[in-house]
């Protein structure tokens, strides 16, 4: 469902934007790269039907380098998930370690950005939901959110 007019997503509290990615450095080492690339989705389905982790939602994009945003409610739930020996990460993690470690066919790579309460703002038009309008709430721009400037000084509840 497209939204038409001026839409801004709202989050209660602080939260985490979480970047990761891999890069395929050597296409034809497909041994090397695939089960990196598919341990990715087997750690979205975990975490989407463990709403007790603490994950929010994603986006993905596909091309040489493999990009996730995702959205976390907190540091604590996201570094407590990487660490967890019952999750689908750290296997994942050690697999890639003893498969490709530092051998350079496939990199990997991070960005964690904590997000305090009302040091963010966005604005989405003629979109579906989407990044944070998926994670957040969605409400019309109006009232004090018509800006950027505005919608950075009236932070959600």
């Amino acid at each position: 469902m497209l939204f038409h007019d001026r839409m801004t997503a709202r989050m209660e509290g602080d939260f985490v934007v979480f970047l990761i990615g891999m890069r395929i450095n050597r296409p034809l080492a497909v041994h090397k790269w695939l089960p990196a690339a598919r341990a990715m989705p087997q750690m979205l389905a975990e975490l989407y039907t463990k709403p007790e982790l603490g994950f929010l939602s994603h986006e993905m994009w596909f091309s040489r380098t493999i990009i996730l945003v995702q959205y976390w409610r907190s540091l604590d739930a996201l570094l407590a998930y990487a660490k967890a020996r019952e999750s689908a990460h750290l296997p994942a993690w050690q697999h890639f370690n003893r498969l490709v470690g530092t051998d350079g066919t496939v990199g990997i790579w991070h960005e964690t950005y904590a997000v305090q309460r009302g040091a963010y703002e966005n604005v989405y038009v003629n979109m579906p939901r989407f990044g944070l309008a998926k994670a957040g709430t969605l409400v019309e721009a109006r009232a004090g959110l018509q800006s950027a400037a505005g919608r950075l000084q009236t932070p959600a509840s």
